[in-house]
């Protein structure tokens, strides 16, 4: 029998039950549910003693509000998705697959910021102080003046924090925090909330930025409760292909600047290198283009991206052909091979198909449509596209290819990069510094591909 004031908790969605059940209502975990003691009802107020309330004040829209500062870390692809520099007061969550590099990235900006002046500190919960600092040494950041501890008890932290004063902390991990105020372990919703809140309540009262980083499922969420996403200011993911020494970073949220920007590592014996150029990376440039390649000229966040999509059309050996697809929307493949079998002609009903984004990128952008189409084409029908042509387009159910955003961009990073000629959509800009083909239909652009026909 549940003791008085117990509720049931489920450790992956946090959503709270009244009774035990083997699966959670919320979010259809089993075995997630975890008893947990409160001491009020959740959301109730604690009743004021003493104190004498504020009334409640409004502002209007036209008010003007200053641009918020911002601390330059010394790291420009982090900078870069924090949307120019860390804000003050804020706190931010960052996630990431285990050993993709997140205690390595933090390391690297804490102590690279704390070489332009800024004071740091890097609490630790899962190492000790002096594998912390072995990992700096092999960084080459030994004489960064980054203060260091391993701590788990949030009482101690936070007092720690109050009595030093600090501009930047890194929280690694907040999965290992506790608070003694609760009953739960570490790593549980309640505690994973109560020592997230505490946190940010400390940020915004003493004006510091708080990094805290977060462990992900194995479904790549992150671990704990959905509602420490909604406390923090900003939720950036840490991602990278295992056998891919290139890293990205994406905002997921951010109140501060654009989620759509990414930030680009590769990791090395020393640490992560920024990459100015990812588009060097991604892109092979040694002889001629094999049959099923096509060079697709995307927009990440404000920068041009180059990307190489790779497609492999091959007769299916079991009855039901395969689809493989990595890096790209596996409903946006299936769409694509449905349009270029009803209106181009090319059937894929018998054969197996392999789509590939080279280099361990994901794409997302609709603009990929007509480079994978492209791929898919000069697969099945083993004709190779120019060594020195990009594509790009969205392609609409009706065959049609469809104007996307920023072309100009688009053609003036691939003219940079040494490309010559371009499929892209009828409307893009006949004055780029390239010879732009505009197709307006999906079945002419297979048709020319077919052909040989580049003019």
């Amino acid at each position: 029998m549940a003791r008085d004031g117990a509720v049931y908790v489920c450790q992956s969605c946090g959503s709270v039950q009244t009774k035990w059940s083997g699966q959670c209502q919320g979010c259809g975990a089993w075995n997630t549910l975890v008893e947990e003691v409160q001491s009020r009802p959740p959301g109730a107020l604690a009743p004021a003693k003493g104190s004498k309330t504020r009334g409640l004040t409004f502002e209007g829209l036209e008010d003007a509000t200053p641009a918020p500062p911002r601390i330059s870390t010394g790291v420009d692809e982090f900078d870069r998705v924090c949307g120019g520099g860390v804000v003050p007061g804020s706190a931010i969550l960052l996630g990431g697959d285990p050993g993709v590099g997140k205690s390595t990235l933090l390391m690297q900006v804490a102590g690279e910021a704390a070489r332009r002046g800024v004071s740091c500190a890097y609490i630790s919960g899962e190492e000790a102080v002096e594998q912390v600092r072995g990992r700096a040494q092999r960084m080459g950041l030994a004489d960064a003046p980054v203060k260091l501890a391993a701590e788990t008890s949030l009482r101690t932290i936070v007092d720690g924090l109050k009595r030093d004063r600090f501009e930047l902390v890194v929280i690694d991990s907040i999965q290992t925090m506790w608070s003694d105020q609760h009953e739960a372990g570490p790593g549980s919703v309640t505690q994973v909330r109560a020592a997230a809140g505490e946190l940010v309540r400390l940020a915004k009262k003493q004006g510091v930025a708080v990094i805290l980083v977060g462990h992900v499922t194995k479904e790549g969420a992150i671990a704990g409760p959905r509602v420490v996403e909604h406390m923090v200011d900003a939720v950036f993911a840490f991602e990278g292909e295992r056998g891919y020494p290139f890293r990205i970073l994406r905002g997921a949220k951010n109140r501060f600047g654009a989620t759509d920007e990414i930030g680009v590592f590769e990791m090395g014996d020393a640490g992560l290198r920024e990459v100015k150029n990812p588009s060097a990376l991604f892109l092979n440039t040694s002889g001629e283009r094999a049959a099923g390649a096509a060079v697709f000229a995307g927009i990440e966040g404000s920068r041009p991206v180059l990307v190489e999509f790779q497609a492999l059309v091959a007769p299916s050996a079991y009855g039901t052909p395969r689809r493989a697809v990595v890096g790209w929307d596996s409903g946006r493949l299936a769409m694509v091979l449905a349009v270029l079998e009803a209106r181009c002609g090319l059937g894929f009903g018998d054969r197996d198909v392999y789509l590939n984004v080279a280099g361990g990128l994901r794409i997302n952008e609709p603009a990929a449509d007509l480079a994978a189409a492209a791929a898919l084409a000069s697969s099945a029908l083993d004709q190779a596209l120019p060594q020195d042509c990009v594509v790009f387009g969205e392609i609409s159910l009706s065959g049609e290819v469809r104007p996307v955003s920023r072309m100009d961009s688009r053609l003036k990073e691939a003219a940079k990069l040494g490309f010559r000629r371009a499929f892209a959509p009828s409307d893009a800009d006949a004055a780029a510094p390239m010879r732009v083909t505009g197709v307006s239909r999906l079945a002419d652009a297979i048709r020319r591909i077919g052909d040989g026909d580049w003019n």
